[in-house]
């Protein structure tokens, strides 16, 4: 099974291409915070590469900048192509199936940016998610009594 789910922010605003098949394509980078901190207390970010085709490209160049917040469900894909200088060069980015805008009206740039699932046609409104992380280093279940502890004869594999 290959499938993807990312929650970030676009890292610049996308911008639409049109290929030769007549297919409108966009490609886009996001910035994904990890859910925890490094060795100094910060959260490192991961910038990873989507891509995506048809109307839902058409969608996010349209409705989405720099900074938007989207919730991506996807797949992982590889290919290669030869460089002008002779060389092979590998790919790996995500392809975007669906596509949701999490930012709520106004809230990135001055301009208004609709939040709707860019996979739909209708610019329907949707309340914006507030997406807490927490940090893995606090035991969430230190409050739930004595440790359970196990051998390895109660495992099952």
């Amino acid at each position: 099974m290959n499938k993807v789910i990312l929650i970030g922010r676009l890292t610049k605003d996308p911008e639409l291409r049109t290929i030769s098949t007549g297919s409108s394509t966009t490609t886009f980078t996001l910035a994904v915070n990890r859910t925890f901190t490094n060795q100094n207390g910060e959260r490192d970010t991961d910038f990873i590469t989507c891509v995506a085709w048809r109307r839902q490209a058409e969608n996010i160049a349209k409705y989405c900048v720099k900074g938007t917040q989207v919730a991506l469900e996807g797949r992982i894909q590889t290919r290669s192509y030869d460089a002008q200088d002779g060389t092979k060069r590998y790919v790996t980015e995500v392809v975007a199936d669906n596509v949701t805008f999490l930012s709520p009206k106004g809230s990135v740039s001055s301009n208004s940016m609709p939040a709707v699932d860019a996979g739909m046609d209708s610019g329907v409104d949707m309340p914006a998610a507030d997406i807490e992380t927490t940090d893995i280093s606090e035991d969430p279940f230190k409050d739930f009594g004595e440790e359970v502890v196990l051998s390895e004869d109660d495992l099952p594999f």
